[in-house]
């Protein structure tokens, strides 16, 4: 429930964002890193005051937009992912300055840029992904070498969900076991069915690793489609509030 309550609260804060309209051309030529669209001085967010369960998310449409820092860029959202530790912060768990906009990964395209971040070739409407606080938004404030250019072909959707989980999971099978494991020798893997582990189980086999994994029956389908030499399938516990959630 509560986490059903999280990700509806998030997705209500892209449904009704606002369109942006091209400049002129006219206003291009006075100001060519600034200028897309206008940007609002407010926006829709999702936002704490008050740490506490998913309650404590609430929606708000006239948040302050964010202002354009020197070496930055204003990504305007269209994709924010839902991870774990987002409730951390909400719950106060990993304490934060309050109020905050919950989030710490989004997509989009560049709204405005910064004459540092002009000069790195950053360009208004590039299409990036990133990591940093307060991407339950409409717009999210970025640092330059925050930014993951998202090459042509590849949708925001899949970047955006890249980020978080997805470098996760690279520092765990590339760097962070230290080559104690070798090319054809074994790891355990649990949770292959949840997002972090899905992503973490295939790269284990694309450096050569043979993966045991474990998984819930509710993520067994899932699991089944990852490659894994060996799948322990486990039960689920009773009235869990994860029992019936499947990471799709």
């Amino acid at each position: 429930k509560e986490f059903t309550m999280f990700a509806t609260a998030s997705r209500r804060v892209f449904q009704n964002a606002a369109s942006a309209s091209a400049c002129s051309k006219n206003l291009t030529a006075f100001f060519p890193v600034r200028c897309m669209s206008s940007i609002p001085s407010t926006m829709k967010a999702a936002v704490v005051r008050e740490v506490g369960d998913a309650h404590a998310l609430k929606v708000e449409t006239d948040f302050p937009t964010p202002e354009l820092k020197a070496g930055g860029v204003i990504v305007k959202n269209q994709y924010a992912g839902i991870n774990f530790i987002d409730t951390y912060h909400r719950k106060g768990l990993y304490p934060r300055d309050l109020p905050f906009v919950g989030g710490q990964e989004g997509g989009g395209t560049v709204a405005a840029v910064s004459d540092e971040a002009a000069a790195q070739g950053i360009k208004v409407g590039d299409p990036v992904a990133y990591s940093v606080f307060g991407s339950y938004a409409q717009y999210t404030a970025v640092p330059a070498a925050k930014l993951l250019p998202v090459p042509e072909g590849v949708g925001l959707d899949v970047a955006t969900s890249c980020v978080v989980q997805g470098l996760t999971a690279h520092y765990l099978t590339s760097s962070a076991h230290a080559d104690l494991i070798k090319e054809g020798e074994w790891c355990l893997i649990h949770g292959v069915g949840g997002g972090t582990c899905q992503w973490a189980a295939q790269m284990a086999k694309l450096r050569g690793f043979k993966v045991i994994g474990t998984c819930s029956k509710g993520k067994a389908d899932i699991a089944e489609t990852l490659g894994c030499d060996e799948l322990i399938v486990l039960d689920e516990v009773p009235g869990a509030s994860y029992e019936a959630w499947s990471w799709r």
